[in-house]
């Protein structure tokens, strides 16, 4: 079998000469099994979640040949065998740029969330959603009451030495009462496995238990990917199983990693545990990044 690298070079990295008329043969399928077998994760025991991806360049036609610009939002499971690889993807809704699809502006994006949903299900063997979004205020507003964990930190006696993925560094410690612990860590930076370039985003972490993470010990752990070379959903899938192995099996969990934009499309994976457990703004935050959004509320619109 073809390692991850050589899957996922098929145009990363490469000169690529596109298209602007419909072709899905530009999607590429990159498996997730072998960053899980290196996490220790088997088939029956990945963690819950899901992938969503926003793409902010989406364009296609009327009949007549009027232009629309929407930005398109994606979900998966993590269910699924594969990840799409993102430069297949940019170039494979980059070939919607000059397709025509319907007569009205409704009909264009019906048609499109259509062959997209088709094509993506198909490659990733899985039910995939798609929709779109007039406004892209959305992502910004998910998660937005975490404690920034730098809060607190004083900078200059603070230091940090290691930048490789080093689990070792997390500490915890026992208390009582199962506190809720919500932080989020606006310097992430790892790096494509394929390309090494930089990828950089923002990690939320959420937690309820009788043990602590020490705060200084999770910003180093999470400080570690700066020389890693991983795609997104695996960034996130190893530091949820990390903090999974030094917490209890039961206690609510969730690890969301939002990356800044790169080509005109971020990747925002979430794993979680105990879902049930959650508090109610949490859930609300994890269903809206995980549902399809406001292409409803944008139909309504265009009907009134």
């Amino acid at each position: 079998m073809a390692k991850t690298e050589e899957i996922a070079g098929k145009f990363l990295g490469k000169k690529v000469e596109g298209k602007s008329i419909y072709d899905p043969s530009f999607l590429v399928a990159v498996p997730r099994q072998e960053n899980r077998t290196y996490l220790g994760l088997d088939e029956q025991h990945f963690p819950q979640g899901f992938d969503t991806w926003y793409g902010y360049e989406f364009t296609a036609l009327t009949n007549k040949g009027l232009p629309l610009n929407r930005v398109i939002k994606i979900t998966y499971p993590s269910s699924s065998p594969s990840i799409v690889e993102s430069k297949s993807l940019k170039l494979y809704l980059n070939t919607f740029a000059m397709t025509k699809l319907g007569e009205t502006f409704e009909a264009v994006l019906a048609k499109a969330q259509e062959m997209i949903t088709a094509d993506l299900s198909k490659l990733l063997e899985t039910n995939v959603t798609v929709s779109f979004i007039d406004e892209d205020t959305e992502r910004d507003e998910i998660f937005g009451y975490f404690d920034n964990i730098y809060e607190d930190l004083k900078g200059d006696e603070f230091e940090v030495t290691e930048y490789e993925e080093n689990p070792d560094l997390l500490k915890v410690q026992q208390t009582d009462g199962g506190r809720v612990r919500m932080y989020v860590f606006h310097s992430l930076k790892s790096n494509c496995r394929v390309t090494h370039q930089p990828d950089f985003g923002d990690v939320f972490v959420y937690y309820q238990s009788n043990k602590e993470i020490n705060k200084e010990s999770l910003i180093r752990y999470l400080c570690s990917f700066r020389h890693e070379f991983h795609f997104h959903e695996e960034c996130c899938e190893a530091i949820f199983t990390r903090l999974k192995a030094i917490l209890d099996p039961e206690d609510p969990l969730m690890v969301t990693a939002l990356y800044t934009r790169r080509g005109g499309i971020d990747i925002n994976p979430c794993r979680y545990q105990n879902l049930d457990k959650f508090n109610g703004v949490l859930e609300q935050d994890i269903d809206s990044l995980s549902e399809p959004g406001l292409f409803t509320r944008y139909e309504q619109n265009i009907k009134q």
